[in-house]
């Protein structure tokens, strides 16, 4: 049995599940396919995730929306701002579902986790769940001073007893050399072998950058580095402007703009004939993190050519905010997913630079990261894994040690590796 029919089964059976695995083994297709299949047999499926960044990946909504937490980030917060008790729609929400999905579960703290845990039971919640990710990337952020603690060290964890099930093989690259260094950088650590092996990965930089994706820590460094090379271009300036589209006329304006930086869609985008560019989704004839140079323009269409040769006639595709509402149907009240707006934008970005966090699910062939502009645990294994081709990878040499960069959550790895050995 194939591990989709697996888990298809064992969340048939009412089992809840952690899948598992480091970056580039295909989590996120082998989650979509699981939603696709539960919602082809007419089950509803809560797609769900702690950032918007990771919960527009798989066309769902962020938890605290779905869950109605407001602005809570711990079981005390709710009873403060009188968010406690649940509302009778959202009950009738929750318990209306068949699958709850979270992915990223990395970022779920274990705050959310109680709270999460705390809406399930007021619900009186009968399905299943399904948790996706992998605790040695990016953690938990949490506001002030307080401490970080996962989502598997809370006490919610240990009741929902999770069966795990982890893909172990990488589907990103095929350079062995280089998966085991990736092994190790994502158990943090680096002996003098894993140094002497990401120092050869630091080159003189290329004359010409438009051939390299830039990957920064910071927003602010990513979009100027975009800027300033655009600017070499000597050719006319092309801006599209995003299609936004209100299926509800009451939809603020500052919603439709935190969904847009959530998904990676540019208001504006700026473009040139011969400037680089990444695809941002999957499609049949293009994938995320795919590289390309724009190579005609026109009132329509965005014409690119792959590395392969190959030129795509991209139109701009709708990315569109969904909720569940409850709606009669033939004297019965049912529980259906509505548009509430829509923006219409070509799915692709600059490529002369990103940001590790708008990376993700990405695979990108000609990379550049910029060491410096690590400050999390984990982010740098998240930067490095990005790459599908280690022989097009440049690192800029850094200030610290790489086993300072290369640091991970002691709890994580702990964690991780009690899991392996159960």
């Amino acid at each position: 049995m194939n591990c989709l029919n697996s888990i298809i089964e064992k969340l048939s059976q009412k089992q809840n599940l952690f899948l598992t695995g480091g970056a580039g083994v295909g989590k996120t297709t082998i989650t979509r396919e699981v939603i696709g299949y539960f919602e082809s047999e007419a089950k509803r499926v809560a797609k769900l995730a702690s950032t918007g960044m990771a919960a527009t990946l798989i066309g769902g909504q962020t938890l605290h929306s779905f869950l109605d937490l407001g602005i809570c980030d711990t079981l005390e917060a709710l009873e403060v701002n009188g968010k406690y008790e649940v509302k009778k729609r959202i009950k009738k929400l929750i318990n209306s579902m068949d699958l709850l999905v979270i992915d990223e579960i990395s970022m779920v703290s274990a705050d959310l986790f109680e709270m999460i845990s705390l809406r399930l039971k007021q619900a009186g919640f009968s399905g299943v769940v399904l948790v996706v990710g992998d605790f040695l990337q990016l953690p938990p952020v949490v506001r002030g001073s307080r401490e970080v603690h996962f989502a598997f060290e809370s006490e919610a964890w240990q009741v929902m007893a999770f069966e795990k099930i982890e893909l172990t093989h990488i589907y990103r690259t095929s350079d062995i050399a280089f998966i085991e260094l990736l092994h190790s950088v994502r158990f943090g650590y680096v002996n003098e072998s894993v140094h002497n092996q990401l120092n050869e990965y630091i080159k003189p930089l290329p004359e010409d950058m438009r051939c390299f994706t830039f990957l920064f820590g910071k927003n602010s460094s990513a979009n100027y580095h975009n800027k300033m090379q655009l600017e070499h271009i000597d050719s006319e300036l092309f801006c599209k402007e995003a299609q936004i589209v209100k299926h509800l006329k009451s939809t603020a304006e500052s919603e439709i703009e935190r969904f847009m930086n959530d998904a990676r869609i540019e208001q504006n985008l700026e473009l040139k004939i011969g400037a680089p560019v990444l695809f941002t989704r999957n499609s049949w004839n293009y994938f995320n993190g795919e590289r390309g140079i724009v190579v005609n323009v026109d009132e329509t269409y965005l014409y690119v050519q792959k590395n392969d040769g190959k030129v795509i006639k991209l139109e701009s595709v709708a990315q569109s905010k969904l909720r569940w509402v409850e709606k009669s149907v033939k004297g019965k009240k049912e529980m259906f997913e509505e548009k509430v707006f829509s923006i219409y934008q070509f799915p692709i970005k600059l490529a002369f630079a990103i940001t590790i966090h708008k990376s993700q699910g990405m695979s990108i062939e000609d990379l550049i990261i910029e060491t410096n502009e690590i400050f999390a645990p984990s982010q740098f294994y998240v930067a490095l894994s990005r790459s599908s081709n280690p022989n097009s990878l440049n690192l800029i040499a850094p200030k610290k040690q790489w086993y300072d960069l290369a640091y991970v959550d002691d709890r994580a790895v702990q964690f991780v590796k009690e899991e392996k050995a159960s």
